[in-house]
Protein backbone atom coordinates (compact mmCIF):
# COMPACT_ATOMS: atom_id res chain seq x y z
CA UNK A 1 0.00 0.00 0.00
CA UNK A 2 1.47 3.75 -0.89
CA UNK A 3 1.79 5.95 1.51
CA UNK A 4 -0.50 9.07 2.56
CA UNK A 5 -0.13 11.99 0.13
CA UNK A 6 -1.95 14.23 2.81
CA UNK A 7 -4.37 14.80 5.63
CA UNK A 8 -8.04 15.42 4.67
CA UNK A 9 -8.24 17.81 7.26
CA UNK A 10 -5.12 20.10 5.12
CA UNK A 11 -7.65 20.71 2.38
CA UNK A 12 -9.99 23.17 3.35
CA UNK A 13 -13.69 23.19 0.76
CA UNK A 14 -12.36 25.25 -1.85
CA UNK A 15 -8.49 24.67 -1.18
CA UNK A 16 -5.72 23.33 -3.53
CA UNK A 17 -2.73 21.96 -2.83
CA UNK A 18 -0.17 20.01 -5.00
CA UNK A 19 1.61 17.09 -3.68
CA UNK A 20 4.30 14.68 -5.13
CA UNK A 21 2.93 11.30 -6.94
CA UNK A 22 4.36 8.53 -9.04
CA UNK A 23 6.96 11.57 -9.66
CA UNK A 24 4.66 14.17 -10.83
CA UNK A 25 3.26 17.49 -9.45
CA UNK A 26 -0.40 16.51 -8.46
CA UNK A 27 -3.39 19.52 -7.91
CA UNK A 28 -5.49 18.03 -5.21
CA UNK A 29 -8.92 20.16 -5.24
CA UNK A 30 -11.77 20.04 -2.48
CA UNK A 31 -15.86 20.69 -3.64
CA UNK A 32 -18.54 20.09 -2.37
CA UNK A 33 -18.86 16.67 -4.29
CA UNK A 34 -15.64 15.33 -3.03
CA UNK A 35 -11.84 15.41 -3.23
CA UNK A 36 -10.53 15.02 -6.79
CA UNK A 37 -6.81 14.86 -8.11
CA UNK A 38 -5.21 16.14 -11.67
CA UNK A 39 -2.09 16.73 -12.86
CA UNK A 40 -0.55 20.13 -12.19
CA UNK A 41 0.19 21.28 -15.49
CA UNK A 42 -2.53 22.74 -18.16
CA UNK A 43 -2.44 20.88 -20.82
CA UNK A 44 -2.41 23.84 -23.06
CA UNK A 45 1.14 25.35 -22.30
CA UNK A 46 1.97 23.53 -19.27
CA UNK A 47 1.80 26.28 -16.39
CA UNK A 48 1.23 25.09 -13.24
CA UNK A 49 -2.86 25.29 -12.37
CA UNK A 50 -2.03 25.81 -8.60
CA UNK A 51 -1.40 29.37 -9.19
CA UNK A 52 -4.88 29.27 -10.83
CA UNK A 53 -8.05 29.22 -9.32
CA UNK A 54 -10.60 26.67 -8.42
CA UNK A 55 -14.30 28.29 -8.59
CA UNK A 56 -16.56 25.40 -7.54
CA UNK A 57 -15.58 22.42 -9.99
CA UNK A 58 -13.59 24.26 -12.81
CA UNK A 59 -10.17 24.98 -12.46
CA UNK A 60 -8.95 27.93 -14.02
CA UNK A 61 -5.40 27.93 -15.97
CA UNK A 62 -3.67 31.92 -14.88
CA UNK A 63 -1.69 31.81 -17.72
CA UNK A 64 -4.26 31.89 -20.62
CA UNK A 65 -7.84 31.68 -18.61
CA UNK A 66 -8.09 27.82 -19.72
CA UNK A 67 -10.46 25.62 -17.49
CA UNK A 68 -10.74 22.68 -16.67
CA UNK A 69 -13.28 20.40 -14.99
CA UNK A 70 -11.38 19.47 -11.61
CA UNK A 71 -13.52 16.20 -11.20
CA UNK A 72 -12.57 14.85 -14.59
CA UNK A 73 -9.78 16.59 -16.31
CA UNK A 74 -11.93 17.47 -19.28
CA UNK A 75 -11.01 20.75 -20.63
CA UNK A 76 -13.79 23.13 -20.87
CA UNK A 77 -12.91 26.32 -22.37
CA UNK A 78 -10.21 27.23 -24.93
CA UNK A 79 -7.19 27.59 -25.43
CA UNK A 80 -6.84 24.17 -23.89
CA UNK A 81 -8.63 20.57 -25.96
CA UNK A 82 -7.28 17.98 -24.10
CA UNK A 83 -7.94 16.68 -20.72
CA UNK A 84 -5.86 16.41 -17.80
CA UNK A 85 -4.76 13.10 -16.19
CA UNK A 86 -6.75 12.20 -13.09
CA UNK A 87 -5.80 10.37 -10.43
CA UNK A 88 -8.23 7.73 -7.94
CA UNK A 89 -8.82 9.28 -4.52
CA UNK A 90 -9.35 6.97 -1.69
CA UNK A 91 -9.93 8.61 1.83
CA UNK A 92 -8.91 6.35 5.17
CA UNK A 93 -8.90 7.19 8.43
CA UNK A 94 -8.52 11.16 7.36
CA UNK A 95 -5.61 10.64 5.04
CA UNK A 96 -5.92 10.58 1.35
CA UNK A 97 -4.24 8.53 -0.83
CA UNK A 98 -3.99 8.50 -4.36
CA UNK A 99 -3.99 5.57 -7.35
CA UNK A 100 -2.00 5.65 -10.55
CA UNK A 101 -4.24 7.17 -13.54
CA UNK A 102 -6.93 5.27 -14.93
CA UNK A 103 -6.27 2.78 -12.32
CA UNK A 104 -8.55 1.77 -8.83
CA UNK A 105 -6.61 1.77 -5.61
CA UNK A 106 -6.33 -1.57 -4.40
Amino acid sequence: MSDAVLLEADLPMGGIKVVEFAGKEVLLGRISSGIYAVDNLCSHAEERLANGKLKGHRLICPLHGAAFDIRDGSALTRPATKPLSTYTVRIENGEIFLGEPGKENS
